[in-house]
């Protein structure tokens, strides 16, 4: 009878060690995943934050020391006032937010009548309007015609170039989307009378959340970053954040002045870290929720 208890007590433990052992290794994974994630995010915010809290002399060593004095608040004020930031900053307000707005709205649009009718016609027209996912745009091409109707170094004429770039991105998220979504729900409306743009703007444009909220972050991202189609596009009339500090790092003002630099960087990219923290709760309940659904 003992020899039964104990072999039965021996079971027991290596079941116990068989089920803590995936547990641990769960913990070690996730302890190699943070170490990772704070080596390749956290050093860079290190540099970037002490090398914009330095003088001249200490920013061009580029190391990761601590300042003798910290001179960021100076950084800031001579940024912001040598810099011409405020323009630049309502300059990127005006191209950004239209842009984004109008992209989501027309692009969720055209999502809906591509992923409703699947004839040969509609699919042709959904890979030519995803096409822009792969294919270059014609910068030279598009300067001309900006030119010739006169939208060439406007808002404006910015605004209409990001929304032709992008308008591919948000047709590639959002349609396979509105495909997971039953038309019944759509039929019912329809059978009380409901016309098209209550559908949309009731119905599917609620249900979009979850894949704008992702499709808003990553324009947002690459129109607000932008240096390369603001500088051909624009040409100087017309200053955005990226391009004002290429354009005062090239006339001479920030050079060899990391410091300058890297405090400009920072203030650029505190409207998005702002944004995205506010909103963070939301995004994150928009993506679960769609998950649900």
């Amino acid at each position: 009878m003992s020899s039964v208890t104990a072999q039965y007590n021996g079971h027991k433990e290596q079941q116990a060690f068989k089920s803590n052992a995936p547990r641990w290794r769960r913990i070690l994974h996730n302890a190699i995943v943070i170490i990772a994630m704070l080596a390749l995010l956290a050093v860079p915010f290190w540099l970037l934050i002490v090398t914009a809290g330095k003088t001249q002399a200490e920013a061009l060593k580029l190391d990761m020391s601590l300042p003798r004095k910290w001179m960021l608040l100076e950084n800031f004020a001579t940024v912001i006032k040598d810099g011409k930031m405020v323009a630049a900053l309502f300059g990127s307000i005006a191209v950004t937010v239209p842009a984004v707005l109008i992209a989501i709205l027309f692009g969720s649009m055209a999502s809906w009548i591509l992923a409703r009718r699947t004839t040969k016609p509609m699919a042709f027209l959904y890979a030519l309007g995803i096409s822009g996912l792969i294919l270059p745009p014609a910068v030279v091409t598009v300067m001309m015609l900006l030119k010739m109707i006169g939208l060439s170094g406007t808002a404006l004429g910015m605004i209409c170039v990001y929304v032709g770039i992008y308008l591919s991105t948000v047709i590639f998220f959002v349609t396979g989307f509105i495909r997971t979504i039953p038309p019944s729900l759509e039929e019912s409306m329809r059978v009380d009378g409901a016309k098209p743009a209550r559908i949309f703007f009731t119905l599917i444009l609620p249900l979009l959340s979850p894949t704008i909220a992702t499709a808003t972050i990553l324009l947002i991202l690459y129109i607000w970053n932008d240096v390369f189609y603001a500088l051909f596009i624009l040409s100087g009339k017309m200053s955005t954040l990226p391009l004002n500090l290429y354009n005062v790092a090239s006339a001479g003002l920030y050079l060899n002045n990391w410091h300058l630099i890297f405090a400009y960087i920072i203030l650029m990219s505190l409207p998005l870290l702002i944004i995205f923290a506010a909103a963070q709760r939301k995004i994150i309940s928009g993506i679960t929720g769609g998950a649900v659904k």
